[in-house]
């Protein structure tokens, strides 16, 4: 019997030929509605609630909202609650009757569309379709040469737009982190927004610190835009809005500028963040149960202020580590709490959102590939339509590392392949191919026509990723993979410039203190 390194050369050497079409194949860009893996495509197929546990984990929601409640809605928002059928108690919180909360699901938004000021990253939020994007908001940027950690700035939230703005499989850009260097609350409300849009023609979701400066964000926003008119044909902006304050309390100022936010047209990611075992209950089951019932007060709220409001369900439930009650957002308990949530939305049949790709680890290693991997191809799966913190989030948000927006956009293609699943087809299941390899052919499929037609359609290779043999890995100097990674950082950085229009840009800069460059 030969010896494994007797066969495995002249196999290489038969492979030889075919190579070089491989390579040109690969070269050759596809068009987007044939590449193996695209935003937008249909999960659903992980479920980790049965049916009945879905039932419970509803009709659980709909009694604490009635017999609980929440409280500290501001004035206005308890006029809008009330008027719209909401009960406010002697002790001040606000209880919704089960028929109040139904009537509002049935006039809630549903198949909306989160534009991109380029129409083809248009996310569209329907049945199970899944994008992957970021979120924050970290306060430190993770050198993963160094090891630092230092305190992230304007530019780097810019840079990092840059960076999704040219990653294919990162599909939307929430503000990631916190403009450190920008001492005036204002002034980084309005450098994050300007430095998302700056970045990215993809869409943008953004937060505002205070209600007051909403309207000089607009008014920014307005001029992006081409005019009030043209943004509300297409809202390229979302609003992260955590309106509650777990447990089961609004968030007086959050819940203001949602109202005015709202009435602009801006799409709304009502957000919960419940921490099991500190915010939220320790039962996986009963924090999806307040995370479902502050989310649907939020719905409530939100079709108060305008039925039919573009509004995304976002029930962000973490997780805490019992041993220090420290967050811990890359753990499997984690990734269930996300898919169970991502069914919830479907029962609801609402456009929905949860955080799946934190890390725990402090840098882009091993411990990070495992807790993102899992816990975005669990989300995935799920037919979570917005999987917020998917790349760049180490430390359990507290960390952002731009190396790892580009090693995360690997790891989402290879997630997104999960979420496609396998095509059964006559012609993929079809002998003939085979036939004519094993009868009289040449005995593998290497350079067959079906092999060479389907390499780029159906399967998916990494940009950074290594899959060399350890021979070629010798013979080309032993490449890390974070020394790749920073490769194409650099490459991209060094060809990505500024994607609004110069005259618009020079506007804004003579009426803001913009602080990038």
């Amino acid at each position: 019997m030969a010896e494994m390194g007797e066969v495995c050369e002249p196999a290489r050497a038969r492979r030889s030929g075919g190579r070089t079409a491989r390579v040109a194949l690969r070269a050759a860009p596809l068009a987007d509605d044939v590449r193996p893996v695209r935003g937008g495509m249909a999960g659903g197929q992980y479920k980790p609630l049965t049916d009945a546990g879905i039932q419970q984990i509803h009709a659980a929601a709909l009694d604490a909202l009635e017999q609980i409640g929440l409280s500290q809605a501001p004035p206005s928002g308890v006029k809008l609650l009330t008027e719209a059928g909401a009960i406010q108690g002697d002790d001040g919180r606000i209880r919704f009757p089960r028929a109040l909360v139904e009537d509002m699901l049935a006039v809630a938004a549903r198949g909306i569309t989160l534009h991109a000021r380029d129409p083809k990253h248009d996310l569209h939020l329907t049945g199970n379709n899944v994008h992957f994007g970021t979120a924050g908001a970290a306060v430190h940027i993770v050198d993963p040469v160094s090891l630092d950690y230092r305190e992230s700035t304007a530019q780097d939230l810019y840079d990092a737009a840059r960076l999704v703005d040219n990653l294919d499989n990162i599909h939307f850009y929430q503000r990631t982190m916190v403009c450190r260097d920008v001492v005036d609350n204002q002034e980084m409300d309005l450098n994050t927004l300007y430095g998302c849009l700056a970045g990215t023609k993809k869409h943008v979701g953004t937060s505002f610190s205070d209600p007051s400066h909403v309207a000089a964000c607009f008014d920014m926003i307005y001029t992006v835009a081409g005019g009030e008119d043209k943004w509300r044909e297409r809202p390229f902006v979302s609003n992260s809005n955590c309106f509650v304050v777990p447990p089961m309390k609004f968030a007086e100022e959050s819940c203001i500028t949602m109202e005015d936010c709202i009435r602009r047209g801006m799409p709304m990611l009502l957000l919960s963040a419940g921490q099991a075992g500190a915010t939220s209950p320790a039962p996986i089951a009963l924090t999806i149960v307040q995370a479902m019932a502050e989310c649907l007060a939020g719905v409530v709220y939100a079709n108060a202020i305008k039925k039919g409001a573009p509004c995304i369900f976002g029930t962000w439930p973490f997780v805490s580590d019992l041993r220090t009650g420290a967050m811990s957002g890359g753990s499997a308990e984690q990734a269930l709490l996300t898919a169970g949530c991502a069914q919830m939305h479907h029962f609801y049949d609402l456009p929905g959102g949860a955080a799946s790709g934190i890390s725990d680890s402090k840098l882009p290693d091993m411990q990070a590939g495992w807790e993102q991997g899992i816990t975005n191809s669990l989300a995935g799966l799920a037919g979570l339509n917005m999987c917020y913190e998917a790349v760049g989030m180490h430390a359990s948000l507290l960390g952002f590392c731009l190396e790892s927006l580009v090693l995360g956009d690997d790891l989402l293609g290879q997630a997104m392949r999960l979420v496609r699943g396998i095509d059964v087809t006559p012609d993929s299941t079809s002998i003939e191919a085979m036939k004519e390899v094993c009868l009289g052919g040449p005995g593998h499929y290497l350079g067959s026509d079906q092999t060479l037609k389907l390499m780029q359609t159906e399967y998916i290779y990494p940009a950074v990723g290594n899959r060399m043999s350890p021979k070629e890995w010798n013979e080309a100097g032993k490449p890390l993979l974070l020394d790749a990674a920073i490769a194409r950082k650099n490459s991209i950085l060094a060809k990505a410039g500024n994607v609004i229009d110069p005259e618009i840009d020079r506007i804004i800069r003579a009426k803001y203190n913009i602080y990038f460059q």
